[in-house]
């Protein structure tokens, strides 16, 4: 499947979603935190749609991450297993990919994930935010992270958490990949 199937997917159980609450673009837009244009350029697949957007749709209506992601309800309540490169994936551009670390576990607190960033000069700088925390943990590679004003450069074994509702981006450095470790709550 391509990127873009991926992507168009997702928007389908945005729409999905937002039918079955019987709400209209802009209602869902606004309990979302974005204008109705953004929302409606996610909903048709056109637009990649941002973690941080999908990970505020779970929490605001109650719905597992990992089915808006990868149509898949999570079963496990007292433990689940992620075997090595197995997690449930999703590449929303070219220069992200997300692999779930805990998609079959139910009624999480937080969402992990491993985060593929590949360089890329050319992808516009693009901040997102969202509610709750996250904490990043480098495995490999050199990453700049902007959170708010900020740039800060993170070598492999670095981590650091913030509040995620100020807008923070991210890019791989030295033209190689960077590999971490994302927990969102």
């Amino acid at each position: 499947m391509t990127k873009i199937e991926k992507v168009e997917e997702v928007a389908r159980r945005l729409k999905g979603l937002r039918d079955s609450l019987d709400l209209t673009p802009d209602d869902f837009a606004k309990a979302c935190g974005v204008s109705t244009p953004t929302y409606v350029e996610y909903e048709s697949g056109s637009s990649d749609i941002p973690i941080s957007f999908i990970h505020s749709v779970a929490h605001q209506y109650g719905v597992e991450l990992s089915a808006l992601l990868f149509d898949e309800d999570p079963k496990m309540n007292s433990y689940f297993v992620t075997r090595s490169g197995r997690g449930a994936r999703v590449e929303r551009t070219k220069a992200y990919s997300y692999q779930s670390l805990a998609a079959g576990f139910a009624h999480r607190v937080m969402d992990p994930f491993m985060v593929l960033v590949e360089p890329d000069d050319k992808r516009k700088d693009t901040a997102n935010s969202h509610e709750g925390q996250e904490f990043n943990y480098v495995v490999e590679g050199r990453l700049e992270l902007r959170i708010g004003g900020n740039k800060i450069i993170l070598e492999t074994g670095d981590s650091i958490m913030f509040n995620a509702k100020i807008p923070h981006g991210m890019r791989a450095l030295d033209d190689k990949p960077v590999r971490f470790i994302a927990i969102i709550s």
